[in-house]
């Protein structure tokens, strides 16, 4: 975040820090914040296939750093494919599982986020971030298929949308917006030439960081690209 004011918490809290990009964001932060990475291996742990950890993780963040302690909050965490299966091309390709799986780390989990975590927020300025995708947008999706995860990130981006107009009645100085990262070197990526046409982790959070630095409470809602323009619902 570079719109420093005097006076502003330089704290970062990362959610989903084990991934290539929560990982690079949070090394990225560094020079500039207190990062704090949640995972479901850090300590509190924090994992989406388990909800309760969720409000037990933002209990354990209040008590560690009292209230409104984070001028930006990040969710990188998403799934788009395990080894048992890939995103559904057809129809016939839906089953229960995978969909359930899918809405649990990409749609629920992030909700619970916004339940629990919004009063971490600081109240000068503050952001909250969620990593969505452009194949989540509903106008802008021409090719189908991959339905539970476009399906899952449309979800989290009306999450978003419903969450910000709350939260300009309530917390007047934060902004919550969806960024679609582009297409990045990781391991959701490589089933899909990820190491061939994706962004280095790090110029991806350099990119998004840069993005998300010139937001403002104005934006909050907004569903935008790591280049910062706004993409379609």
């Amino acid at each position: 975040m570079t719109n420093q004011t005097s006076g502003r918490v330089r704290r970062a809290l990362i959610i989903g820090a084990t991934g290539a990009i929560g990982q690079a964001i949070a090394q990225e932060l560094k020079p500039s914040h207190e990062v704090v990475c949640l995972s479901r291996s850090s300590e509190p742990a924090l994992d989406f296939t388990d909800l309760d950890s969720i409000a037990l993780a933002s209990q354990a963040i209040e008590e560690r750093y009292g209230a409104h302690a984070f001028d930006l909050i990040i969710d990188c965490a998403g799934i788009l494919h395990t080894p048992e299966w890939l995103p559904e091309k057809q129809l016939k390709d839906l089953n229960w599982p995978q969909m359930q799986e899918t809405f649990l780390v990409n749609t629920l989990g992030p909700a619970l986020i916004m339940k629990y975590f919004t009063s971490h927020l600081a109240k000068e300025h503050a952001v909250m971030a969620f990593l969505s995708a452009k194949v989540g947008s509903i106008s802008d999706n021409r090719l189908g298929g991959w339905y539970s995860y476009r399906a899952s990130k449309a979800a989290l981006n009306m999450l978003i949308k419903t969450a910000a107009i709350e939260l300009k009645r309530t917390q007047t100085n934060t902004a919550i917006v969806a960024i679609h990262p582009g297409t990045v070197k990781s391991r959701l990526s490589r089933p899909f030439r990820g190491d061939e046409i994706g962004r280095d982790p790090k110029i991806a959070a350099t990119e998004i960081l840069q993005v998300l630095s010139r937001v403002t409470a104005m934006q909050s809602g907004q569903f935008l690209a790591y280049d910062g323009t706004e993409l379609p619902w």
